[in-house]
């Protein structure tokens, strides 16, 4: 995505299993392959995951003050 990812809307690059379509390769940003998971964002379940990965879009959202 050229211009970033809009907070809450889905990255392109994810496959229908949500597999990232250029993991481990050269064009991947820089803020996902920095991105270094941790338990408690990921939590117990795919839905913990989200809300961790939501609330981390919106904090860090181009403008918030």
């Amino acid at each position: 995505m050229p211009d970033g990812k809009p907070a809450g809307v889905r990255c392109v690059q994810l496959a229908d299993g949500n597999r990232c379509l250029i993991f481990g390769r050269p064009e991947r940003p820089a803020c996902c392959s920095g991105l270094q998971p941790q338990p408690q964002m990921c939590g117990s379940s795919r839905d913990e995951a989200l809300v961790w990965l939501t609330e981390l879009e919106t904090a860090t959202r181009p403008g918030r003050a």
